[in-house]
């Protein structure tokens, strides 16, 4: 998904819909991930990133860290609203593209987490330690990748 909205970004959409209606459960990459995206769409001319159908429980999530002051959670006034089954309808799986390596996984999770940690003082506080964790984790992945390989 972070590699799609980064496309989409970059060829200048200042409108990105995430539609959460088959999504059971968020974990705090993928929060950190939407936030993430956000952030990148509102310094892209005042661009925007929507949740669609979050249901009760990923509103929760995504309130509890904040982050309803960083998305727009089923606006109402969403073009898409009330057209959401013809739009899922109409959508096609973009092309595959190659999984990231270790290094770039780690590097995304760490990014994911520091953009949680920067988007108020209770997260600041809550992830800390984790955002320390995933550097600590991402640093010696990247020492053990530059040993030579043993033949």
């Amino acid at each position: 998904m972070k590699g799609f909205g980064d496309e989409r970004i970059a060829a200048g959409e200042r409108c990105l819909v995430v539609d959460l209606g088959a999504c059971t459960g968020m974990d705090s990459t993928f929060m950190g991930t939407l936030a993430g995206m956000a952030t990148r769409l509102s310094t892209n001319d005042g661009g925007v990133l929507q949740i669609a159908d979050t249901g009760d429980r990923n509103r929760r999530s995504l309130e509890d860290l904040g982050l309803d002051f960083l998305l727009e959670i089923d606006p109402p006034d969403a073009v898409w609203q009330g057209e959401i089954e013809k739009v899922r309808m109409a959508l096609r799986l973009p092309q595959k593209t190659a999984a990231p390596g270790q290094i770039e996984r780690a590097a995304h999770v760490l990014e994911a987490h520091q953009v949680l940690a920067d988007s108020n003082d209770k997260n600041a506080r809550v992830f800390s330690t984790v955002v320390s964790m995933l550097e600590d984790e991402l640093a010696e992945k990247q020492k053990l990748a530059e040993l030579p390989e043993k033949s």
